[in-house]
Parts: C-alpha cells; structure tokens; sequence
C-alpha cells in the first residue's frame, strides 16, 4: 500500500473491545483504507492510497454503524462578499472539503462550519475561502462599543466614498438636466472623458478587483454585471472621443451607474446595520465592573475577571453583572430582558440572578455561578446568533436562482444586443439595451430576501422572551395544526399542594406524613416538594431510606428501618397488593385532584391528594389556538377522572391520560404520522424525548434539558408566549414571503423591459440600487409586530 494521505478522528458510541474491531472491518473493507481503532483514545487513525474513496465517504460509514464521529463547529466573519451568489460561492467551495458542513449568511457575513477535528482543521477553511478571492477569520467576541466603533468606521469609508464619487458626478447631471431644454449644455468630449476616468477606475476600481477575485474562483457574480456594463458604457464612449467618431457618448451612463451603485452600497448598509439592533442590545446589557468582596474589602474588577465562587455586591439601581446566587439581602430585579416580563421579581437567599438583569430597589450580597460564556445571557446572545446565522429551508430556492443568475444575465445580455442589432440594424441601440440588462439584474436582493427578516425576527423575539434556535424552528411554527401539551407545569403553575391527608382507619395522620416525606425526600418532583414541604410545616421529620427506587410514571419504593414503603398512584399500590378505599379516591381525583397513595410493610397507610392551580392564561391561550384553527391536545401522566376535570376547565376537548413519560414521544410521533405538522409544550425532564420528536417544541422556563431539546425557549413563564411565537412565526414568514416576491418579479419584470430597450441604463442602474435597500427596508417594518397582551 503505497500511503498518500493519513487522517484520524474521534469516535463515540464505543462500549468494548467488540465495537472498535466492527469499526475496524467496516473500514478495512473499503478499498484504500487500512484503519486502527483505539478503544482507550476513542481515536480512529486511518492510512489512504490512490483509490481510496473520499473522506466524507469513510465518516458516513462509520456513522451508518451506529457510532457517532465527534465534530466541532466554527464560525467564520467573511469579508470581500458582494451579492448572494458569493455567499453561494463560499458555501459550495466549503462544502467540498473533507468532513465539513457549511452554511453562508449573506446578510451576517458569516460562514457557520461543522467541522470533525483531525481530518480538517480551521486554518484549511480560511486558506479556500481566501484562494477563492474572499477574506475570513474566526469570530471574536467583541464589545458593543468596538462593534458600534467598527459599524461606524465602515460607515464613514463608504460614505466618503461615494461623496468621492459624487463629486465627479455632478457635471454629469447638470449635463443630463440641461439635455431635457437643449444641447447647449453638453460638455465636450474630451472633458467628459476626464470626469469619467477616475470614477470609472478609481470609485470604481473596487468592482473590478471583486469581479476578477469573482472570475479567478470560476464563479461570476454582481460585479462581473456592473464591471461589463459600465465598461461597455465608458470603452465605447471612449473610442468615440479618441478617434473623433460621430456616434453618441454615453459617459454619463457608467458614471450615473456606478454613483447610484455606491448610493445604494451606502443605503443599504444603514437599513442592514438596523437588523441587528436586537442582538447589539442583548450584548449590551452586562456592565463592564463588578463589585467583588476580597479579604473583607470591595474592589471593582472588571466584568470579564470574574470567577465562580467569587463574591460581589449588587447596589440598587445597579445590572448583575454575571449570574449567581443570593447569599444576603432582598431586592426586586427587573428580569424583562430575559423573559419579556415587566414586573420585577422578589429575590432573597438562596435565589438565583442573571447577569445583565437590573436590581431595583436593595443591596444583594452574590455567590458567581456562571461567568463568561456560561451566563445565561452569552447563552442567549449565542443562540440568537445561531438563529440568524441558519437558513430557513424557504431560503433554497432563491440559493438556487442565485447560483445561475449571472451567468443567465450575461447570455440574456449578449442576445439582446445580437438579436437587437440584427432587427434594427444599430449596433448602438443593442448595446445600450445589453448595458441596461446587465446593469439592472441583482441577486442582492434575492440573496438578503430571508435572512435580514429572519435577524429581525429572532431579535424582536429575544426581546419578547422568546428564543428560537433556528431559522427553521421560526419557519415551522406557522405551520402548526396540533399541539401538544404536558399538564403539570404547563396548563398548570406546576406548584401543588397538598390540599388533602386521608389516613387509612387506625393509622396516624403523622405516621403517614413521615413515611410520606421520608420517601419523597430525596425527589425533585413537583409532587414530591409539596408533600416534604407540607410535612416540615407540620413538624414531621424525615427518617433514613435505603433502597431507593423511582419508578417513572408510577411512584418510588425504599426501605424505612428495614421494612419495604411504597408511595405512588393507586393503581401503582394496587399492583403492590395494598388495599385501596376506591371511593374516597374516585372524589379526591372527580374534583381534579392528583391522588397518591402509602404504603409500609403490608399494610395502607391512606391517600394524600394535592391541588394544583391552572395558569391565569390558561383558558385565553387555549381558545385563541382553537380560533386560529389549532388543535390542542393534552397530554398527562394522571388518572383519567382527574384529567377530564382539568381538560373541561381550560376548554381542551381532546385528552390522553395515564401517560408514562416514555410514551409522551410514541404519541406526539403517532400525530406526526397522520401527516399533521406538530408540536409539543412541556416544562420538564420526562417531556424532553416528547419535545424531540415534535415537528416543533416549546420549552417553558423548564428544566435545562427540555430547553436544551426544544426548538423554541419562551424564557417568560406563561403559556401566552406560545401564542407569541407562533404570531412571530406567522409575521416574520409573511415578510420573506414578501421579500421574495419583490425580489423575483423585480427581475422577471426589469430584465425584459431593458431587454427591448425600455430602460436607460442610467434608470436600470437606479433600480438595481434600491431593489436591496427596499428588501431591508421591508424586513425592518417587521419591528411592528407586538407580543399578545397579558390577562
């Protein structure tokens, strides 16, 4: 085997000795490939021949046996792109390289990589993307003040720019101006020619250089359009003025372009700077000082300094400046730029603070939790990052259109001057029609039609307590049919009590509290706190448990001074063996109460019921998803009695009761199979495997592994955020959708009518200058949109 490449990566899935040979077949029966597995390093390390087959290929078949290769991802700030069919450009020269998976965001600027380390690495990213004339580096995390510093910087550079160009301009229009009286006005030749040198070469120069790093990488784009039109405009006139023919110029055409061109470069950056307003503001609520407590002493240390387990002080009036929890004093904190929720929340001990949150009116003494990159608030300005650097699968098609529309432009362009020439007979006549077709053409504004919405979209819903994870989580929601949603923690505030102790005859309502709280002592469980809580109240303290077990959906065993407890459902203790008195449980759970029952040795202890309050949106967000043509569906591990008496209350017809955490995800698939597109709301651990399998999920202020596997995190704990992103979703879609249209019939209706000759290219160069700043113009009306009103 004569070796011409070596690779190797991580592997995971691995449990034996067993796994890493099954690997190692695999990938031995390829041709080309001699593999090593290490089981220890979880490393695969692999030699290549000649006709060994592409990387891509050898990671797929590893991944179709079941394992998973470990991979990294990278996010890249572009430079040099000056129309969606760069972007496309970079995405297919990136897409060609070993076991990479690339996305390119126009509007962003940024390239998203998937990426596995050890086949490939990030300097290779940047070394394609620069070959192929295009700048990159890897994101930095940068200050509000040096983004608005540098945004503004960029904006001075292309204002004197086109100031620049202006000046040179302005003959040029009084020329144009006098023409609708008189030739009078017309400047000679020679002057012309000077005026439009230095804006064709000089304000122009930068066309050029985009258009051949364009044509070196083998693709076309924009610049190729304008650098031909304005060329043919300035060559010709040229030749006209050099060897004194008598034919018209057309000075004032390239120039009257290439000005406009560089007006609409600087409209548009203004429009497009506006979409990112919501993730600017994010990134600019964490002070830049806290005040850190050390050795008895305060001193102000900047932000970024910060460690965990670092004590610092929160003056009233002051921002939290990293996340942490309250060790002295109580405050109320302003939280709406979390949750969307103006009314400040009560902290004391033992609560947890955000860093970025404002601290109204006390001195609050904090214990650091999460710093840097690991507070809530970098999580959601990289998540909102991550959402308006993805594609929304309604953005494929203009990605298509913009992958041939230069080339298809310049053959429209050529044919019209052949075709021209030969019907009229005036070679001057079909040129100045080919100039207008180029000039007008723009797949800039099919390339912004989707993501400049989607940035304004996911940062109003920031804003609102809303985070989508992507663009496609935005997309989906609108297309909702069925929802799906949990009940404790959803429909309901998720904080029983116990409203009911019903000891069985002869027992102690005590004795039945102590078994109770002890078995329930280690749990999480809503159900679980409200009964320990209950009994701590009533001055029952827990004993010892051995033997624990939690059986999910169902109740928990354990040992208590070594004789066997149960606590759980009533049929949970039937099965058990223990004797239930049905009727007293069957009117607990018909006034829609959870019923549990205990437990000891042989005998029943009694039942305890608990209550929990509907949310106050409950019955209004209900209704308004039946009014918008939703079915709502409800999902709970409760008895079926108790079930029906919450359904009936918030207005759900349709309800399954008695489900087992592990079949929550079997019925949300059993919707989905129906060909409905659906989605799921739940709060809790034993939602998430529900919430992956929905079309699209909802997350409400849960536990972090639901938000971890839901499409959509409504940080303000209501249901009516549901209600939020959906009509977000509804909005932001009818924006693309807009976009779009303006884009697509902008085209279908400009390149005809210069085709026969119905625009000057002066009119076409207008046009194309304002089509990418009327596409963001319309993404920013999207800043109407307004969350529902709470009860």
């Amino acid at each position: 085997m004569i070796v011409s490449d070596a690779i190797n990566f991580s592997v995971g899935g691995m449990t034996c000795a067993a796994c890493s040979a099954r690997i190692e077949k695999i990938l031995n029966r390829l041709e080309g490939v001699k593999a090593t597995v290490n089981l220890a390093s979880e490393r695969v390390q692999i030699l290549l021949d000649g006709s060994a087959p592409p990387v891509n290929t050898i990671i797929d078949a590893v991944r179709k046996a079941g394992f998973t290769v470990d991979g990294n991802s990278l996010i890249l700030s572009l430079s040099g792109m000056t129309c969606a069919v760069c972007a496309t450009r970079i995405e297919k020269i990136l897409n060609r390289l070993p076991a990479a998976r690339a996305t390119v965001n126009f509007a962003t600027e940024q390239a998203h990589i998937e990426f596995v380390p050890g086949v490939i690495e990030p300097e290779n990213f940047v070394a394609a993307i620069e070959k192929a004339g295009y700048g990159a580096h890897p994101l930095q995390e940068e200050k509000p003040e040096s983004l608005r510093t540098k945004r503004e910087e960029l904006w001075r550079k292309e204002r004197n720019h086109f100031l620049l160009t202006a000046f040179f301009a302005v003959p040029f229009l009084i020329q144009m101006i006098s023409m609708f009286f008189s030739h009078a006005g017309m400047m000679p030749g020679w002057i012309q020619l000077l005026l439009a040198t230095p804006v064709q070469f000089f304000c122009g120069g930068r066309f050029y250089k985009q258009a051949w790093n364009a044509l070196r990488g083998g693709a076309a784009n924009m610049d190729v359009l304008i650098v031909l039109g304005t060329s043919i405009a300035y060559f010709f006139s040229a030749v006209v003025v050099l060897f004194q023919l008598n034919q018209p110029l057309y000075f004032e055409a390239s120039v009257s372009i290439i000005t406009l061109i560089s007006l609409g470069k600087l409209m548009e950056m203004r429009a497009r700077r506006q979409t990112g307003a919501g993730l600017e503001s994010l990134l600019q609520l964490q002070p830049q000082m806290a005040h850190v407590e050390s050795n008895g002493a305060i001193s102000d240390r900047p932000v970024a300094d910060v460690s965990v387990g670092d004590i610092f002080l929160v003056r009233p009036g002051e921002t939290v400046p990293v996340d942490g929890t309250v060790l002295d004093g109580t405050s109320e904190v302003d939280e709406a730029m979390l949750t969307g929720e103006s009314v400040p929340v009560l902290k004391q001990k033992a609560d947890q603070v955000f860093g970025g949150t404002m601290n109204a009116n006390g001195l609050l003494r904090v214990k650091a939790t999460g710093v840097g990159a690991n507070t809530t608030l970098a999580h959601i300005v990289k998540m909102v990052e991550q959402a308006q650097g993805s594609k929304a699968s309604v953005q494929r098609l203009a990605d298509k259109v913009s992958g041939i529309f230069v080339p298809a432009i310049i053959l429209v362009a050529a044919t019209t001057f052949l075709v021209g020439w030969a019907i009229t007979g005036s070679a001057t006549w079909s040129l100045v029609s080919a100039v207008s077709v180029l000039v007008i053409a723009c797949p800039c504004s099919l390339g912004l039609a989707t993501p400049t919405a989607i940035m304004v979209g996911t940062g109003l819903g920031a804003r609102a307590g809303i985070l989508f994870r992507n663009a496609d989580a935005l997309e989906q929601a609108q297309k909702l049919t069925t929802l799906i949603v949990d009940k404790t923690g959803t429909l309901t505030k998720g904080k029983p009590t116990v409203s009911d102790v019903i000891p069985a005859v002869g027992i102690e309502q005590d004795a039945l509290l102590s078994v109770a709280s002890t078995l329930e002592a280690g749990s999480e469980h809503p159900l679980a706190r409200a009964i320990v809580d209950y009994a701590v109240a009533k001055g029952i303290k827990s004993q010892s448990v051995n033997s624990f077990k939690a059986i999910p959906g169902k109740g928990v065993t354990g040992q208590i001074d070594g004789v066997s407890a149960f606590l759980g459902s009533p049929l949970f203790l039937k099965d058990n063996g223990f004797l239930q008195t049905d009727s007293i449980n069957s009117d607990l759970e018909q006034n829609g109460k959870t019923v549990v029952g205990v437990g000891k040795g042989e005998q029943f202890l009694g039942f305890i019921a608990l209550s929990d309050t509907l949310r106050p949106d409950a019955v209004s967000t209900i209704q308004a998803l039946k009014k918008a043509g939703i079915s709502v569906i409800m999902l709970t591990g409760d008895n079926e009695r108790t079930a029906r008496v919450v359904a009936q209350q918030v207005g759900i017809d349709d309800y399954i009761a008695g489900v087992l955490p592990a079949n929550k995800a079997d019925t949300v698939k059993k919707y989905r199979a129906t060909g409905q597109c659906v989605g799921m709301v739940g709060d809790g651990i034993n939602d998430a495997p529900a919430l992956a399998a929905a079309d699209v999920s909802f997350a409400i202020a849960g536990a972090d592994i639901a938000r971890d596997t839901a499409d959509i995190i409504l940080m303000k704990n209501d249901l009516t955020s549901v209600l939020d992103a959906i009509s977000l979703s509804h909005a932001t879609l009818s924006k693309i959708r807009q976009n779009l249209f303006f884009a697509f019939i902008y085209n279908i209706l400009g390149v005809p009518l210069a085709a026969f000759g119905l625009l000057s290219p002066i009119v076409a160069g207008a046009a194309m200058a304002m089509s990418s700043v009327s596409v963001v113009s319309n993404a920013l009306l999207l800043n109407s949109w307004k969350p529902h009103p709470r009860p």
